[in-house]
């Protein structure tokens, strides 16, 4: 299966899930790519409009999973400008995942999955699995493993 691991991370915890994810999912024999989303200004608090530089194609993917950190309680803003820029995902698998700081998924986590699986059921895509990743959680390794394992099988 080919599948596109796509995501936007700042700090790294994101990108760190994500290369995980795709080490596991090569493993398995599938065909993995890791695209990153980029915009011309990724400052957290610069009010600036987002300008994507990089916004990855999903069109060879059979599967693709999407992740993104948490900022203020909600789904990042240049995941938000990705997914609304995203063609029709004409019924194509996704699962989905964030990372937040914050110890418990109800501190943005969660809200943050919601609005993309409301993002991707508006651009006809099928959401398989999700997850969220608690920074500073005691037992992130587990999450992060027992999400992981959800993901590649």
């Amino acid at each position: 299966m080919k599948i596109g691991i796509i995501l936007y991370s700042y700090s790294g915890n994101t990108l760190s899930v994500g290369e995980r994810l795709k080490v596991l999912l090569l493993k398995k024999g599938h065909e993995v790519s890791l695209k990153r989303i980029k915009a011309s200004d990724e400052a957290p608090n610069s009010g600036k409009p987002i300008q994507l530089t990089e916004i990855p194609d999903t069109s060879q993917y059979d599967e693709i999973i999407l992740g993104a950190p948490v900022r203020a309680f909600s789904l990042n803003p240049i995941m938000k400008a990705y997914l609304a820029k995203l063609p029709d995902l004409q019924g194509k698998k996704i699962s989905c995942f964030v990372t937040e700081h914050f110890p418990k998924a109800w501190m943005g986590g969660n809200h943050a999955i919601k609005q993309i699986k409301r993002m991707v059921s508006a651009k006809n895509g099928n959401i398989a699995d999700c997850g969220v990743v608690n920074w500073s959680n005691a037992i992130r390794e587990e999450q992060i493993n027992e999400m992981l394992s959800r993901f590649s099988s």
